[in-house]
């Protein structure tokens, strides 16, 4: 006789909250099973537990599954109708049988309990001294869609999800080869999130991949909720303002820095997957600079060097020469500057100050406000704030151009992780210049240096191929020279495979 019932208490049990679930193995009686299941999951109104009948084996049985994070429609097609409805005289008695192709046994509670949170559904047999469990898994998601934040005029308009498997899916499209592997890890004691590492098992080096798998191990935290913190935690060096570790969330740059022999780490639940190792050099590398012929994007990469340079530099600059070297100005511009600073009471660093931290603020509110709203935010608030400052002579109109100056520099730098830190960077010097001028700026400058030198990412030099000297590499480096010149993938990654193209190309008639 069929029955098939529904329940979903609130409570689900009389065991005390604070009691500790139970470690040991699946009963043969499901009842206890079910009563275990409801224990385990105490106060937890979305726990569905659905009694049947199995036609097959005419054994009673419970599906047990959390109704926010499953498929309703595959549990009911593909797992509860064959269950209810298909009998089974054209098989072996025993046999269960569902039309679901990935189905796991379990028979102890910390793997049934990993499997209903990870959206799986477990069916309890009566008799049966394991749990089958059937991936009917479907959390809520967002479409695939282009980045916001890494935008591209002639790459794909293809950027990463919130769900690994559709990450790893996304690399795998761009890739099409069977040495592209993936091992997979659990980070976290409570919000497990699944770590999937990919990478050219024939190119990438292997001592990198021990290396980055043991850091991973080593993480021992209650939830890694995002790339950037799995990175903040096997990064080599917490404690320098330089990212050592890209962050990207564009498929066909990841895919680009596999190919080259990096190892690209998918994080579950996040956006952004982790690129390592990486060099200085791989935060001023965009997708569009390998789409524009090489001459454009040639000129385009020395802008962003000079941004970099701009944006750290010139408020210090401007601080160190006003404060103590005004004798290198030439006398009309010094006679410009004098007329433009007479009302201004406060000092020059003061004075930088105020602005750049007004620049940030302005910067900080645009980010997280709508995007509509933040624009006018941004615009409107600057140049109404800028102009109100120097009409009440609290700065000067020098001060204003320079600051302007330094965002847009700052604006240039692809990749966010190192604009931050050249924003923060940019203090420092500000406050070197305002003690010793000049002097302050090349001390400032040669601590950025002995920091770029001494730097590693997964133990590879952060600052090659110039720290150390590596000239084959700089063919993609200030400036990147034709496809077909690059031959070789860069020295930074010891890839075990270092040729990537042969040298043949069609030489046309010359003419």
């Amino acid at each position: 006789m069929l029955f098939f019932r529904k329940y979903n208490k609130e409570s689900g049990s009389s065991r005390p909250p604070n009691q500790l679930p139970h470690q040991g193995s699946v009963s043969s009686n499901f009842m206890d099973n079910v009563e275990e299941a409801r224990s385990l999951f105490y106060d937890t109104p979305d726990l569905v537990v659905r009694h049947l009948v199995i036609q097959q084996t005419k054994s009673q049985a419970a599906l047990i599954y959390l109704s926010g994070i499953t498929d309703s429609k595959t549990i009911f097609n593909h797992v509860l109708s064959p269950l209810i409805f298909e009998d089974g005289r054209d098989h072996d008695e025993a046999d269960i049988r569902v039309s679901l192709g990935h189905i796991k046994e379990a028979s102890t509670w910390p793997q049934i309990e990993s499997a209903i949170l990870n959206g799986e559904s477990v069916l309890f047999v009566d008799g049966r001294t394991e749990a089958f469990i059937y991936d009917t898994s479907s959390f809520p998601k967002r479409s695939i869609e282009e980045s916001p934040v890494e935008s591209s005029l002639k790459g794909a308009h293809v950027g990463f999800t919130e769900t690994g498997s559709e990450n790893v899916a996304l690399i795998r499209k761009q890739i099409h080869n069977r040495e592209l592997k993936i091992k997979e890890m659990t980070v976290g004691k409570r919000g497990k999130a699944k770590v999937s590492i990919l990478y050219l098992s024939d190119v990438a080096n292997q001592e990198v991949l021990k290396e980055l798998e043991e850091r991973i191990q080593k993480v021992d935290v209650d939830s890694v909720l995002g790339a950037g913190e799995l990175a903040e935690y096997i990064e080599d060096h917490p404690y320098s303002p330089f990212p050592q570790l890209l962050l990207t969330e564009r498929p066909d740059f990841a895919a680009s820095e596999i190919l080259q022999g990096r190892i690209v780490t998918v994080v579950d639940r996040s956006p952004n997957v982790i690129v390592g190792p990486a060099t200085f050099d791989s935060f001023f590398k965009t997708t569009d600079d390998y789409s524009s012929r090489w001459m454009v994007a040639s000129f385009l990469r020395l802008m962003r060097y000079f941004g970099f340079l701009i944006a750290i530099f010139l408020p210090a600059i401007y601080i160190a020469t006003i404060s103590f070297h005004v004798d290198v100005i030439p006398l009309n511009l010094l006679l410009s500057l004098g007329a433009s600073r007479e009302r201004i009471p406060f000092p020059p660093y003061i004075e930088a100050f105020i602005m750049e931290l007004t620049i940030e603020m302005l910067r900080e509110a645009g980010v997280r406000l709508p995007a509509k709203i933040g624009q006018t935010v941004g615009i409107v608030g600057g140049i109404i704030i800028g102009q109100a400052a120097v009409e009440a002579g609290i700065v000067s109109n020098i001060m204003v151009i320079v600051v302007a100056l330094t965002a847009v520099a700052s604006f240039i730098i692809p990749n966010y992780e190192m604009g931050s830190a050249v924003r923060i960077i940019r203090f420092p010097m500000m406050i070197l210049a305002s003690m010793f001028g000049f002097v302050g700026i090349i001390v400032g400058f040669m601590i950025l240096l002995a920091q770029f030198i001494s730097l590693t990412s997964l133990g590879t030099p952060y600052g090659s191929p110039i720290a150390p000297l590596r000239f084959p590499d700089w063919k993609d480096l200030f400036i990147r020279l034709p496809q077909w010149s690059i031959r070789k993938r860069p020295l930074s990654t010891s890839a075990m495979q270092m040729k990537k193209a042969n040298p043949n190309r069609p030489e046309g008639d010359k003419r």
